[in-house]
């Protein structure tokens, strides 16, 4: 990519739209089915092995439902504790038709957040999914299309048993952006960033609100209005962790994702951490869509290929099945036999003697998260402790760490979401660039950012935003908190 130079001039009054200000939003009514009593659990669905629901779990990663945060809904929540029947939440990355910026349609799921300790269960193990994607669709309503030969990822289970297999998360389509006019945002950006100073207030409000589509049009108005790139602007009159954290917003999840694997592996040594935290429990459409990017961005290169250079041994076994894509699909359940079969060869691959790391990398690599629930709960009912504490026993290192958090995305993710976060700053010193990675990536879905600050709160008695600000300052503390309040 080519950035252009920023250039000095007399800043201008910007116009009359106060910088960060998106167009008002409509949200429709609860879906007919309307929501179960209050205190009625949801009803079940078939699967063999699904223990019984428990109070603080979660949806699969990257299976809440987006939507837009600003202005508040008009009259929609329903009532606290009322939640939808299970297997109601979209599929994983479906595109909610769109008519302007942050608008998105009637949603099957409660609006409002569950009180402090009491989070949304999760849907039954093997539930089936909603809205099958079909990448021969044209795009939704309120969507620009993407540019010429931009096809929408394959994906590689569609079909299996009767279930079509998730699309891309939103911003996971190059060129696909939000049908909105962002021509005062560009202005207001450019005002900002002209002549002696920088007006950081403006770039702060615009660009830490806006959502994985609208931060693409957003960019190429600017390009074709302005006649510069927003990205090198912005790089141009921005320093330290602040430049790292816009910059990061400005790029979108995926170019984000593409950029920060890169950084991970061109350096002497691969950073570990960044890498499992890009690919470790993501869908087979939102994979495939990091593999196709990287190598747009990277030409010549191909992301399997520098992975394969850079790890070895079971990790680079591991990370080849992972970026396979082939895991199964969400909404598939393991037969009774099945089950025990997959707990039978785990207990065995991890015994007193001896561990087969390749039967280990296998299954948690390829099950589904509702299978690995499935798995994990049957573990330790058969055997009194749980697969955590094996694989925490048995394995080391890099190895260790891509296991367990292949795991506990699929157990907890929320929880997940917070230890990582949590990780960044405990001890002497912030794990500035994780942190920045880790808030911008949660802060692309709205529900999961709130599910993640109430959890927080619950887990280290004290709000994120209050832990963010004793660890961070200045423009780069505002922005931070731009994204989470």
């Amino acid at each position: 990519m080519t950035d252009s130079p920023a250039t000095a001039g007399h800043g201008q009054p910007p116009p009359p739209q106060q910088p960060g200000q998106y167009p008002p939003q409509q949200y429709g009514a609860p879906p007919p089915q309307g929501y179960p009593p209050q205190g009625v659990p949801p009803p079940a669905s078939p699967g063999y092995g699904a223990p019984p629901p428990q109070q603080g779990q979660y949806p699969p990663y990257g299976q809440y439902p987006p939507h837009s945060p600003y202005p508040p809904q008009q009259g929609q929540d329903p009532p606290p504790g009322q939640y939808p029947p299970q297997g109601q939440y979209p599929p994983q990355g479906g595109y909610p038709p769109q008519g302007q910026y942050g608008q998105y349609p009637p949603q099957p799921y409660p609006q409002q957040y569950p009180p402090q300790g009491q989070y949304q269960q999760q849907p039954p193990y093997g539930a089936p999914q909603q809205a099958a994607y079909n990448p021969q669709q044209p795009p939704p309503q309120g969507y620009a299309a993407p540019p010429p030969g931009q096809n929408l990822p394959q994906q590689g289970q569609q079909g299996q048993q009767g279930v079509m297999a998730s699309g891309p998360s939103p911003g996971y389509v190059l060129g696909l952006m939000a049908a909105a006019d962002a021509s005062a945002h560009a202005d207001q950006l450019r005002t900002a960033m002209k002549g002696w100073g920088t007006d950081d207030r403006v770039l702060i409000n615009i660009i830490s609100k806006a959502d994985p589509l609208y931060i693409e049009r957003l960019k190429d108005t600017y390009t074709k209005r302005i006649g510069r790139n927003l990205k090198a602007d912005i790089k141009s009159e921005t320093s330290g962790h602040y430049e790292d954290t816009l910059v990061a917003l400005v790029n979108g999840p995926l170019l984000q994702d593409v950029y920060a694997l890169r950084k991970a592996l061109k350096n002497a040594g691969t950073d570990d951490v960044m890498v499992n935290d890009v690919l470790i429990g993501r869908s087979n459409a939102d994979i495939i869509a990091i593999k196709n990017a990287y190598s747009t961005e990277f030409p010549g290169r191909s992301l399997v290929t520098d992975m394969n250079s850079d790890l070895s041994g079971h990790v680079k076994s591991l990370f080849n099945i992972i970026l396979s894509a082939t895991k199964v699909e969400e909404g598939i359940p393991l037969t009774q036999g099945e089950l025990d079969q997959q707990v039978k060869d785990l207990y065995h691959a991890m015994s007193r003697f001896s561990t087969d790391e390749d039967t280990v990398i296998r299954i948690l690599a390829q099950h589904s998260d509702g299978q690995l629930r499935s798995i994990s709960h049957q573990y330790k009912a058969q055997h009194r402790k749980s697969l955590e504490e094996h694989i925490s026993k048995k394995f080391s290192g890099h190895l260790k760490q891509a296991l367990l958090a292949i795991l506990k995305r699929a157990l907890d993710p929320i929880a997940q979401d917070v230890e990582w976060l949590e990780d960044s700053m405990r001890g002497l010193g912030t794990k500035d660039k994780y942190l920045v990675e880790r808030l911008v990536r949660i802060h692309w879905n709205p529900r999961r950012l709130s599910l993640v600050k109430t959890a927080y709160q619950s887990t280290y008695r004290k709000s994120l935003a209050e832990r963010i600000k004793e660890e961070t300052s200045g423009d780069y503390r505002a922005t931070l908190m731009a994204i989470v309040e």
